[in-house]
């Protein structure tokens, strides 16, 4: 079947399928080889709900969590719009995890798109070009190492946008491209589509979608009406996890962060 075939099929009649539990367990670091904690956060280019930017109040958000890899959705560049700062360098030393952005386009005399932050060692980046829609998407994907173990995991953060026609096209495209990855992999970001989507329905014929209970609406963050902010796995069966929650915090920006304590298994 041809993509546009397919994406037809999927906008006419999506399945939904399960994703993984919240084992609701405390966080320990020492419970297992490789525990890990991640974070999606859209940062509405840290400028929060009373208008004020503020970066430090972002990069206080990702410390209280002590996350090890953290995707960040809304990250400028040395733009005009937030002071010609070089945002992810800026969150990776206030935070003291190591940044890389991935550029959608240019904006404002810099740039525009997202950044990766993460305390376990990254190996490579690549900046995954995805079908264009209104605007231009990318996935920026990461290899990082474990440090207790040496082994391999993928890191991907997303910012699907705008309409569901083009989010599924950008969901099969990364889909294509991460077709041959056989390392463990860690899909965050900011969907902007919902449980039982057609585009969550196509993800989740591979990958697993970390479920929050009852609490589970990311946005906005000061009312909360919809949950478009997730964390997915694959394959599934190489991590469990242990716990997963959203943080309380509706001035910071728009969005809430979504908190996940994974142990990532052996293979």
């Amino acid at each position: 079947m041809t993509t546009s075939g397919r994406i037809a099929v999927l906008l006419g009649a999506a399945s939904v399928t399960s994703g993984c539990g919240d084992a609701g367990s405390v966080w320990e670091r020492s419970m297992a080889e490789d525990t890990i904690r991640v974070m999606a956060y859209n940062i509405h280019h840290g400028e929060g709900m009373d208008s004020v930017l503020d970066l430090e109040r972002i990069a206080a958000v990702i410390r209280s969590v002590d996350a090890d890899l953290v995707a960040l959705q809304e990250i400028d560049s040395v733009t005009t719009r937030t002071g010609r700062v070089d945002q992810a360098v800026e969150l990776g030393m206030l935070t003291g995890l190591e940044p890389v952005f991935g550029r959608f386009m240019p904006y404002r005399e810099g740039a525009y798109g997202m950044a990766l932050l993460s305390r376990w060692p990254i190996a490579e980046v690549e900046n995954v070009r995805l079908p264009d829609g209104e605007e231009p998407r990318s996935a920026l994907s990461a290899r990082v190492t474990s440090p207790t173990t040496g082994r391999p995991l993928r890191f991907v953060g997303i910012h699907f946008y705008r309409t569901e026609e083009e989010r599924l096209r950008q969901a099969m495209g990364l889909a294509e491209h991460l077709a041959d990855d056989t390392i463990p992999g860690i899909l965050a970001g900011d969907f902007n589509s919902t449980p039982g989507s057609h585009v969550l329905s196509f993800l989740e014929e591979e990958w697993g979608v970390v479920t929050k209970g009852a609490d589970r609406l990311t946005f906005s963050s000061f009312d909360p009406v919809r949950e478009i902010d997730f964390v997915l796995l694959r394959p599934s069966a190489r991590f469990e996890v242990l716990r997963s929650w959203l943080l309380h915090e509706p001035v910071a920006s728009d969005h809430r962060p979504v908190v996940v304590d994974l142990v990532v298994r052996a293979p």
